[in-house]
């Protein structure tokens, strides 16, 4: 069945050799399944062509072959994103920086990530993989050599930009940096770097270490469940990527938290089998109580054209998870080219941990059921399918057994099922109505660590958040928050977006992705007083799910075909809105009036002489008796009679009282936007004892904690 058809005529026995079939069967089954694979029928090969000794050898060519997954990987490497050095220098502290984020949260402990980027001139990586440098002998044959001829066209065009520099200079013009000319760096002149990725995470058993980095497709964090990878790639795509352009072996450290030793490990990796090659694996004493992992691999990369997207992430990646500290260094021979950046943490308010959750029965296929019947420790059908699926009660259960037919009883051995029979449940599942499964098993950020990340890192004039309801996308839960700021630190005019996927920054193929998408088309910004191309507005969009729909093997982007999210994203998004255009109508009405109270003050000393002259009028009538005043007005006019008001006094109360109503008017508007009247930082202080105890009460804008 599995070779499509029954072919023995192509490997007809011979007489006398009773062995022959079954190894002739097992040719033809190899050979059918790699014609299959090679995407067409290629039978006419392994037939002999009479009078050709040599063609049985060719047919041997076609014979099934198999590739390892590491060796797969190692020749698809775009897919894991190690597209080129740079991307690959990039793709490595990625994925180093969220594994150990993965671990410090998965023992609820405020991350401290430390990441080193050492450049490696190449004398000393010769010296390190013990290669002695070697003189050219034939300058041609490199591809940085020039002639002389083309030496002088370099020197005077250098002189020529530098002339020209000179000039612009002189008037206050900037000028780019001249560029250097083709062929003046050869293809096989590279640059090395150390990545050293340390973390205060839940560390790895000693005995596992190999494993969890030697082998690919293997890991820790398969099921269904919100997660920061799913392939099990990570840190071994770094390793393969290291092996390919170094050669050198990854180090890891490593220690759990009680433990009295730090476990060492020096490997590579097999590609052709996908095993690790440990070079050494060695326990060493522990001097410090530290745990969690430190692990250092040397590759091919590209800092100068990588450097921003390295720290863009970073950036992003403490915006996201305020929560977390992050130190950054770059280490060179060239002192200048030196950098150290931290990242401080501001909450230590951290989301809940994300726990593995059941299949929803509208999200499962036929070979996802039967990988379910195996496993499943369950006896009856009735007990499978209450819990091995979300949302399947046992009154469900019982009506959905019931509609399967005869063939089918709640008490039947689950593991009896044939393929027609799981086929059937197959289809009543696609047909059923089933329950929505709640998004209490996904940890999205939370509005308050998402505004706090975004205040922390760009210092916004306003801000505003939203986190929506758990929804529904083919069976897996997902929720999407946003922020939208206007103003702030290092942000340019116009629309600047910042996409996030299960808490991971998305830094490439913005253009097709449905936040970006959403942000441009679907939202009218001048709706909400929000000019889009003169403001500098900030939108942030964080979609967590036990499966994101990533579009291409990049896992960049969500395309924009998703109904669902699209709606999802631009509800969001504009709830933001909605709250930022109250503020800001009230923040131009506030200024609308001040700007009038101030406008009244220029004319005081007009409407004061005007005023006082009547008032001296007034106050002649009354004495003269031409004209009776009588109460309050009478006490005025003899004041002005006996000199007690004045044109000054009355110059001064008016002054007095348009403060006076400026500071009623600023009071009122800090009132209304949640500012306070002069502008304070908030100040964290560590508490002095190690522990204590206390419980979180959190709200979408704020948390807090009673102390016990």
């Amino acid at each position: 069945m599995d070779s499509g058809g029954s072919d023995e005529s192509l490997v007809e026995p011979k007489k006398g050799k009773s062995k022959t079939p079954r190894k002739a069967k097992e040719s033809v089954l190899k050979q059918k399944e790699f014609s299959m694979d090679s995407g067409g029928s290629d039978e006419s090969p392994v037939e002999p062509k009479k009078g050709k000794s040599k063609t049985p050898r060719k047919a041997k060519e076609s014979v099934l072959k198999q590739k390892s997954p590491a060796e797969f990987f190692a020749e698809n490497k775009n897919i894991a994103g190690f597209d080129n050095p740079g991307k690959s220098l990039y793709t490595t502290v990625r994925e180093l920086v969220e594994n150990s984020l993965d671990s410090a949260e998965s023992i609820s402990e405020l991350p401290i990530i430390e990441v080193t980027i050492e450049e490696i001139g190449k004398g000393k990586f010769n010296s390190m993989i013990g290669l002695i440098d070697r003189e050219r002998i034939d300058e041609e044959l490199y591809g940085d050599f020039e002639t002389a001829k083309a030496r002088e066209k370099r020197v005077a065009k250098e002189a020529r930009d530098q002339e020209i520099q000179a000039k612009n200079a002189a008037v206050g013009k900037k000028v780019k940096e001249p560029s250097a000319p083709k062929g003046m760096k050869g293809r096989g002149e590279a640059s090395f770097f150390r990545v050293t990725c340390k973390d205060n995470g839940r560390g790895m058993p000693h005995d596992d270490i190999p494993n969890m980095f030697g082998r690919v497709l293997s890991g820790t964090k398969y099921g269904l469940k919100q997660t920061r990878g799913k392939f099990g790639l990570g840190a071994k795509m770094a390793l393969i990527w290291s092996k390919m352009s170094t050669g050198l072996p990854i180090e890891i450290s490593s220690s759990i938290k009680g433990q009295n030793y730090i476990s060492f490990c020096r490997l590579d990796i097999d590609i052709h089998r996908n095993i690790p090659h440990i070079h050494l694996h060695e326990k060493k004493e522990s001097t410090e109580a530290w745990h969690g992992a430190e692990i250092q691999v040397v590759i091919e990369g590209n800092w100068t054209t990588y450097r921003s997207k390295i720290l863009h992430y970073l950036r992003q990646m403490a915006v996201i998870t305020p929560y977390a500290q992050f130190l950054f260094k770059f280490v060179s021979d060239a002192s200048d080219k030196n950098a150290t950046i931290k990242f401080s943490r501001r909450t230590d308010v951290m989301p809940p941990v994300p726990f593995e959750t059941k299949y929803h029965p509208s999200a499962v296929d036929l070979l996802l059921i039967k990988r379910l019947i195996a496993e499943t420790s369950k006896k009856t059908l009735l007990q499978f399918l209450q819990h091995e699926f979300v949302n399947i009660r046992k009154n469900h259960a019982e009506r959905l057994i019931g509609e399967m037919g005869p063939d089918f009883d709640p008490k039947m051995a689950v593991k009896s099922l044939t393929s027609q029979q799981i086929v059937r449940i197959h289809q009543l599942f696609r047909q059923a109505k089933f329950d929505d499964p709640s998004g209490d098993c996904l940890s999205p950020a939370g509005e308050y660590n998402l505004r706090l990340g975004i205040v922390k890192e760009l210092h916004p004039d306003m801000v505003a958040t939203y986190s929506g309801s758990p929804q529904v996308f083919e069976g897996h839960p997902f929720i999407v928050e946003a922020g939208v700021s206007l103003g702030g630190k290092d942000v340019k005019q116009g629309l600047n977006i910042f996409r996030f996927a299960n808490r991971i920054p998305l830094l490439f193929e913005q253009g097709a992705d449905v936040v970006t998408r959403t942000a441009l088309k679907r939202i009218s910004w001048n709706t909400y007083k929000i000019n889009q191309t003169q403001d500098k507005i900030g939108v942030f969009v964080s979609i967590v799910s036990t499966k994101i729909p990533f579009k291409g093997t990049g896992k960049e982007y969500i395309g924009d075909d998703i109904s669902e999210i699209a709606s999802a994203v631009k509800y969001s998004i504009r709830q933001c809105c909605v709250q930022l255009k109250s503020k800001i109508v009230k923040k131009i009405q506030a200024r609308e009036q001040q700007e009038r109270k101030r406008n009244l003050s220029k004319y005081i000393p007009n409407a004061t002489g005007a005023i006082y002259d009547v008032l001296k009028e007034m106050a002649q009538l009354h004495g003269s008796k031409r004209k009776h005043y009588e109460g309050e007005e009478a006490e005025i006019l003899k004041k002005v009679s006996a000199r007690v008001i004045t044109k000054d006094t009355l110059q001064e109360k008016l002054a007095q009282h348009v403060e006076h109503v400026d500071y009623e008017m600023a009071m009122e508007f800090a009132t209304q936007s949640g500012v306070s009247e002069e502008p304070r930082d908030d100040i964290y202080i560590q508490a002095l004892e190690g522990a204590n105890n206390f419980i979180d009460f959190r709200s979408p804008i704020f948390v807090f904690r009673l102390f016990q």
